[in-house]
């Protein structure tokens, strides 16, 4: 007699099943809401592990490193981030012995693009925590890099736990990157953005519903933990005076493309700089720190990642232009160092920083020169943010949205799509490339290679399908439901032919009977009409064939001569790999 609480069981599951119609992308949500929640608690918890740091390197509670910097003595500048470059570099030159010596990528870029999505947990943590060093003791960096890091490397590890196929689990790692990034600035459809536009370059459904919903969910969990301000908060509404402002706009843009492979160079120059020194890593970093100590002597505003900075240039007009003009020129300077000594961490929040210094210098100059237009610096550094951005990372849209989600400014759109779409150009006429341009052509070198060589079913079979044979009992076919906690099961011969398809569905009827599983077997209830895809099919036969069967998994055989199963092929896995191509 059928167990009762498999029989139980199987009711739950025919219930939810019927009433919720519970498919693959609603599990595939779910998870992406997973990776958002747990990606959002972790970026809380990192900055708050920066803020902890602080205090002990600088012993003052506040949190706001320039507010820190101008209130330390001279040498207390150039010792703490001297310092925290030494303790960053030791970090990683005693963790490069447990560093992971394989070919696999610890980079979330390299394992969305062209590896298998895993992340190791061992090595992101020895680079996340000297990033926590470099972050908390001034260096001229972004803290975003570490927030991305650690979110993408927890997604990998629940997709390896869950072992979900490697499409599946590169999504996952991208739904973290979105999380970290949506946490980082409170943007929750830019971080979605950032991973759809610049590192998967498609902004298909199946990829994209998942990294929205994992923004989303991350950046409520900031929401509650920190508060729901704007990342950049101006205190008056941002307006447009006149419409001979846009033609200043678009100046503005070509400015930010002309700027952009200026500034990308420099980055690039420093670790090449640092690279010619030949010296160890510890002793690199420790340089670094030093230079931005050194420089933070005759300007405290280098230190960190320059959110504070950015703050003053939107909300006073009434800034000094030379000022300004000084702290663009040393964050430049400090941000070349901490980038090319070797620094763990992001280069957005630089970026940011860069577009807000020049659209100020732009907009205060422009003042002058046309004092009857009336016009506002902290604008134009608000629409230039956004125009050096799309100029570095090639990705205008990602970039308007950004802009518009961290001011929620509504009226900046209009600028922000003249400038950012005219820097984008200019600077690709100048032949810019992405400030990711390394990744991207990993991505690059790995489609041309798979161009070469067209995918077939065998690229993304999954092997020991569940399959029952065609004399198991009702019973036995039910305790395999409840393991498998599929809705199909494939019914083998014992040479491991494929028969058909058993469903859950099919069982229903019998689950009332309790003599029922020693009077039925599964060749009594099985389906024989189900379709099957051959080992040897390239990918678009098998979406033809997905097209005609309303169902996630479609079993693999080697031919119609030899109907031996060899395993089964997802519609999600499918359509995954044919967006990222």
């Amino acid at each position: 007699m059928l167990a009762s609480k498999i029989e139980r069981i199987l009711r739950l599951r025919l219930w939810l099943m019927e009433r919720f119609r519970l498919g693959e992308t609603s599990i595939t949500l779910f998870w992406a809401g997973i990776v958002g929640l747990c990606g959002g608690l972790l970026s809380v918890g990192f900055l708050n592990c920066v803020y902890a740091l602080q205090r002990v390197l600088t012993d003052h509670s506040e949190t706001n490193l320039i507010v820190i910097a101008n209130d330390l003595n001279y040498w207390e500048r150039v010792l703490i981030p001297t310092l925290g470059g030494l303790l960053a570099g030791g970090i990683l030159y005693l963790g490069g012995r447990l560093l992971t010596r394989d070919k696999k990528t610890t980079d979330y870029m390299e394992a969305v693009l062209v590896g298998n999505g895993i992340i190791r947990l061992r090595d992101t943590a020895i680079k996340s925590l000297s990033s926590l060093f470099s972050i908390a003791s001034g260096s001229s960096i972004g803290r975003e890099g570490a927030m991305v890091t650690l979110s993408a490397t927890f997604a990998s590890w629940l997709g390896r736990a869950r072992q979900v196929s490697t499409p599946r689990l590169r999504l996952m790692v991208a739904c973290g990157a979105a999380a970290g990034i949506a946490a980082a600035y409170k943007t929750p459809v830019a971080g979605a953005l950032f991973v759809a536009e610049i590192i998967l370059g498609s902004i298909a459904m199946e990829t994209f519903g998942p990294l929205v919903f994992s923004s989303f969910i991350s950046t409520l969990v900031v929401y509650q933990l920190i508060g729901t301000t704007p990342t950049y908060l101006m205190p008056t509404v941002f307006h447009v005076g006149s419409n001979w402002d846009y033609l200043l706009f678009l100046l503005l843009g070509i400015l930010a493309g002309v700027f952009s492979p200026m500034f990308l160079k420099m980055l690039h120059d420093g670790e090449e700089l640092f690279h010619k020194l030949n010296l160890p890593l510890t002793v690199k970093l420790g340089i670094g720190g030093l230079i931005v100590g050194l420089v933070s002597i005759y300007a405290p505003e280098v230190w960190g990642n320059g959110y504070g900075v950015v703050g003053d240039f939107l909300r006073s007009d009434s800034l000094v232009w030379t000022w300004v003009l000084t702290i663009f020129l040393c964050k430049i300077f400090a941000t070349s160092a901490s980038v090319g000594s070797g620094a763990v961490g992001g280069v957005f929040t630089p970026t940011l920083f860069m577009g807000a210094a020049i659209g100020w210098l732009f907009g205060y100059g422009m003042n002058a020169i046309f004092p009857s237009l009336a016009i506002t610096p902290a604008g134009f550094a608000l629409v230039g943010m956004g125009c050096v951005l799309a100029a570095s990372t090639q990705a205008v849209l990602m970039s308007i949205i950004m802009i518009f989600e961290m001011s929620l400014q509504y009226e900046v759109v209009l600028p922000l799509m003249l400038g950012c779409v005219t820097a984008y150009f200019v600077s690709k006429s100048l032949g810019q490339q992405s400030i990711y341009a390394k990744h991207l052509q990993n991505k690059q070198d790995a489609n041309e290679l798979l161009n070469k060589r067209a995918l077939t079913v065998k690229d993304l079979l999954r092997r020991d399908p569940p399959c029952v044979p065609e004399t198991a009992s009702f019973g036995q076919t039910a305790q395999m439901f409840v393991g498998y906690r599929l809705n199909n099961l494939y019914v083998v011969d014992k040479d491991k032919k494929f028969l058909g398809i058993v469903s859950l569905h099919e069982m229903k009827p019998f689950l009332n009977d309790p003599n029922i599983s020693q009077a039925v077997i599964v060749a009594d209830i099985m389906r024989d009409d189900f379709p099957t895809l051959k080992v040897d099919q390239d990918l678009t036969q098998a979406l033809q064939g997905f097209a005609k069967f309303d169902g996630e998994r479609i079993p693999v055989i080697n031919n119609d001569l030899d109907r031996t199963l060899l395993g089964f092929v997802s519609k999600t896995d499918l359509l995954l790999t044919l967006s990222a191509k």
